[in-house]
């Protein structure tokens, strides 16, 4: 794609997540009572099930390498606008904090080659797994019923979700809940005092 085509997706899909956004108000502000269907796959799960996409190098990567770790996942797109806004705090957050147990997952909706670009200009630190239509059921499993990017979710060690995020999240939004989840973790994992 083209730098044209690119700014013309972006414009493209920030006014069609404009318009949900407001169609989503609009629909949450009436007092019209609401009949939900559900499915088994609009299900949300509070643990993150397995996973697996390869890398850009090609390697088949399972979420179970990180089951141990305190695990950002984050679904994205290299033409996406808030994923370029928050892809520098992420790379600085996993500098910060990858001595505390802390790792960022990357799943990209996405072509390789923009894929790739963007992993280099940004200095991309952490895993970035190339997702399909199986990422996007994943996402939509996580939470993200409206299937945006970014979406992005934070995991305890044990698999259990601890934030879901829709949109661009920025440090104040996510530093916090990773600090709390550090201090618990040392805390579990902290030998029992001896009387």
């Amino acid at each position: 794609m083209n730098p044209n085509q690119l700014v013309l997706l972006a414009l493209v899909g920030t006014l069609l997540g404009a318009a949900v956004g407001f169609g989503l108000k609009v629909v949450g502000d009436s007092e019209t009572p609401k009949t939900t269907i559900t499915s088994s796959m609009d299900e949300v799960v509070d643990i993150v099930p397995a996973f697996s996409y390869p890398d850009l190098e090609g390697n088949l990567r399972h979420g179970s390498e990180w089951q141990a770790k305190i695990m950002v996942l984050n679904f994205w797109a290299a033409w996406c606008p808030p994923c370029r806004e928050e892809t520098p705090l992420f790379v600085e957050l996993q500098d910060k904090y990858i001595q505390q147990n802390v790792r960022f997952v990357g799943i990209a909706i996405d072509d390789k080659e923009p894929v790739e670009e963007f992993a280099d200009t940004y200095g991309v630190n952490f895993p970035i797994l190339m997702g399909d239509i199986k990422a996007v059921t994943l996402s939509r499993q996580l939470g993200n019923r409206f299937e945006g990017l970014p979406f992005t979710v934070v995991v305890a060690p044990d698999g259990e979700i601890l934030l879901r995020h829709a949109g661009g999240i920025n440090r104040e939004q996510l530093e916090p809940i990773l600090q709390q989840a550090i201090e618990n973790n040392r805390r579990t994992h902290e030998p029992a005092a001896r009387i």
